[in-house]
């Protein structure tokens, strides 16, 4: 058995933290944590800021001339242009020179700076200092700057500094740049430095000799069961310091580090502890799962003899290993209308090019793919987020109208791993579907392939809910920003569900008519795969709505081509169905929009479609 928190080399002001740690992610667990500090550099500046005030008619006058004159005149040319006493000129020139914003000898000449604050119809006012402080951070490599002083702090604990060769060089404030530290007091949120709106700092000198400031840090040592992974962070508080907790991977990869040193770790209980951890892991994931087998045997049970349960109540089949990557290919690749996945995490081992090939051909056909991702409760705690260009990758798997088939959006707070295809086959267990490493050599995983019909529908409504307010949260935000994307992911993931009629029901509420082209295309895609039916009501109701919509809509090209397709995709299996939808207000709508021609008739419309 492996050891309990209270024996592990964890600090006792760490262990409320371990314990959010490991229960936020099941499948981490915490080996030590250890409270450590380290110093940071603290050197006083004083920083000149120029800020602007509104010129004055003159002043205009000699800027612009300045830019515009070509080529650009003296004070007495400008004079005698003015029919002014040159004395005037040259007073407000000098006046213009000492703010930097006239260079200083003639001919008049801007400085970028001046061009800057003239743009804005302004003139600097004459600079006025400001003292802040330079805050040096060797773990994160990086300047900061802040406007009170830190707290010089005793601390006994111990230095990271003993264990960790750590760059202590204080960067020369004094020969760093002017750019540089006008970028560091930007990125730094001190409204200082403010160009655009005229605000700018103009110099910096150091005031005194630089201080250590002492900083408690924590560090924590954790095993992931599911990756089977060891992994060091770096946290102030709750907060991860990301680039030092890589920092320390590298030098632990690296052999530079000792655990054993650095809080009392050793090789032999690292690997004592992955084994038991990964035991009990795996012992709870078959524990959960060995209920949906006896459950299948219930029922097969009480089926008797009458029934072959294996093709009526359906089965729960085990498989291991070698055999999940293929019923996983089979088993998307049979579907018909819809595929639902949750993995908690996604990474480019799986959604290769054959992946997304795979995913492209079921779209073609009229599939939806939902895929939900996240173990973490809050976003922002997501330890492996899905890469950008992965995401971007499986949004751009298109329906053959445009419309992306696959939604992948982060859910959270779940570590379940789940397939369910056309609400017929539930595959669940221990296999990360979108995240395994690529190999397919043993690694005890097993998986059940699940066909009885209520368990399938159980875990489909537990899925299909999680996704449904998802869809919601997206179409509030859409209706409070009027973002026309979100809402098409919206409609979207309402037509994977085969909720067609809850998101025409919110365009018509929301009179957001803008969307009936999506919608139209979000039809055709049910249509294809026959999780719309051509009766549908929605289609009755979506007709109605036409005569809401002006000839003069930007979209009205777009609702054209789409309830033609529409039509055209119900009369080729339907053609008596798309006829009946025909009626003579309708077709009058279809004339008045020019969706038809006067010299059309609907048979004849219903044929060409």
């Amino acid at each position: 058995m492996f050891l309990a928190s209270s024996a592990k080399p964890i600090d006792d002001n760490l262990k409320k933290l371990v314990d959010e740690i490991e229960t936020q992610s099941p499948s981490l667990s915490v080996l030590a944590a250890r409270e450590l500090r380290y110093s940071l550099g603290q050197t006083q500046v004083e920083v000149n800021i120029k800020k602007p005030r509104q010129f004055n008619v003159l002043e205009e006058f000699i800027i612009r001339a300045a830019i515009e004159f070509k080529p650009p005149p003296t004070e007495d040319e400008l004079a005698s242009v003015l029919g002014l006493d040159s004395v005037f000129i040259k007073t407000t020139t000098a006046t213009l020179r000492s703010l930097q914003t006239l260079s200083p000898t003639s001919p008049l000449t801007v400085t970028p700076e001046g061009r800057l604050f003239f743009e804005k119809g302004s003139v600097p006012q004459p600079p006025y200092p400001i003292q802040i402080y330079a805050i040096t951070d060797p773990l994160s490599d990086k300047i900061t700057f802040q406007s009170e002083s830190l707290n010089e702090t005793t601390m006994t604990l111990p230095d990271l500094a003993d264990f960790i060769t750590i760059d202590h060089t204080i960067a020369d404030i004094a020969s760093l740049p002017l750019e540089e530290i006008q970028k560091s007091i930007q990125v730094s949120g001190l409204a200082l430095h403010v160009p655009e709106e005229g605000k700018i700092v103009t110099s910096c000198r150091v005031l005194a000799s630089t201080q250590k400031i002492w900083r408690k840090i924590s560090l924590f040592v954790i095993f992931d069961a599911l990756e089977d992974k060891l992994s060091i962070q770096i946290r102030n508080g709750k907060p991860i310091l990301q680039s030092a907790s890589n920092w320390l991977e590298v030098l632990h990869a690296e052999g530079k580090i000792s655990l054993q040193a650095l809080c009392k770790l050793s090789t032999e209980t690292i690997n004592f502890e992955r084994e038991a951890i990964l035991k009990q892991k795996n012992t709870e994931i078959e524990a959960r799962l060995e209920k949906i087998r006896i459950k299948a045997l219930e029922a097969a049970t009480k089926a008797g003899n009458k029934v072959d349960s294996s093709t009526v109540l359906g089965e729960a089949v085990q498989l291991r290993d070698g055999q999940i990557a293929q019923a996983f290919s089979e088993v998307i690749n049979s579907a018909k209308s819809q595929v639902m996945i949750y993995s908690p995490w996604v990474n480019q081992a799986v959604v290769n090019e054959k992946f997304l090939i795979l995913l492209q051909k079921l779209a073609n056909r009229g599939v939806w793919i939902l895929i939900g991702h996240g173990i973490a409760r809050q976003l922002e705690d997501e330890d492996k987020p899905i890469p950008p260009e992965v995401e971007k990758k499986l949004r751009a798997v298109k329906t053959p109208d445009g419309l992306p088939s696959v939604q992948v959006f982060w859910l959270g707070d779940s570590h379940v791993k789940e397939v369910i295809v056309d609400k017929e086959i539930h595959l669940c267990g221990s296999h990360n579907w979108l995240s395994y490493r690529g190999d397919y050599l043993p690694r005890g995983e097993s998986v059940y392939k699940v066909t009885i019909p209520y368990q399938v529908q159980e875990a489909y409504q537990f899925l299909a809910n999680r996704f449904q307010n998802h869809a919601q949260k997206l179409w509030q935000n859409a209706l409070e920003n009027h973002n026309y994307k979100l809402a098409i992911e919206s409609l979207c993931i309402w037509g994977a569900l085969g909720m067609e009629d809850i998101a025409l029901k919110e365009i018509q509420q929301n009179n957001w008519l803008e969307l009936l082209p999506v919608w139209l295309n979000v039809a055709l895609q049910g249509l294809r795969s026959k999780n719309i039916q051509a009766d549908s009501a929605s289609f009755k109701t979506a007709l109605s709505l036409l005569n809401q919509v002006s000839l003069e809509e930007t979209f009205i090209e777009l609702l054209q081509q789409g309830w033609c397709k529409v039509l055209g995709a119900i009369a080729t299996n339907n053609p008596k169905t798309a006829l009946n939808l025909l009626s003579d207000e309708v077709w009058a709508q279809f004339l008045r929009l020019n969706i038809v021609q006067e010299s059309d008739s609907p048979n004849d419309f219903i044929l060409q479609q």
